[in-house]
């Protein structure tokens, strides 16, 4: 389940979502405590000062880590498995759905509509 959505063009980098992402939150959040801090793990497109500055806002700690990064450790720690797979089955799991896969909506509401549908 995604942790929030936001629709823009294809042509808008990912990382201008991030406050936009973070903000449609439907489920509240327990506060971010130093014993219990809440992280936020992303991928070299997020790699930039002013995404850390939002995370920080929010009270995430940010994991952001490089292309390869994660292939490089699993080569190195036996019996480590990789998690970005989670995200492209759920990319998978939303291609499944025709109306997603190529967008016929011209109002952006209709399309987070149908996103809303698909994402239980």
């Amino acid at each position: 389940m995604p942790i929030g959505l936001s629709v823009d063009g294809a042509n808008r980098h990912d990382m201008k979502l991030v406050r936009a992402t973070i903000e449609s939150l439907v489920v509240e959040r327990p506060e971010p405590t130093a014993e219990e801090p809440q992280g936020m793990c992303l991928d070299k497109g997020y790699d930039y000062d002013d995404v850390r500055a939002i995370l920080e806002e929010f009270g995430f700690t940010a994991h952001i880590k490089a292309r390869g990064a994660e292939a490089k450790e699993l080569k190195q720690e036996a019996g480590k498995r990789a998690r970005r797979w989670v995200v492209e089955r759920s990319h998978s799991w939303l291609n499944r759905f025709r109306r997603l896969l190529v967008r016929w909506d011209k109002k952006p509401e209709n399309y987070l509509a149908l996103l809303h549908f698909a994402c239980p």
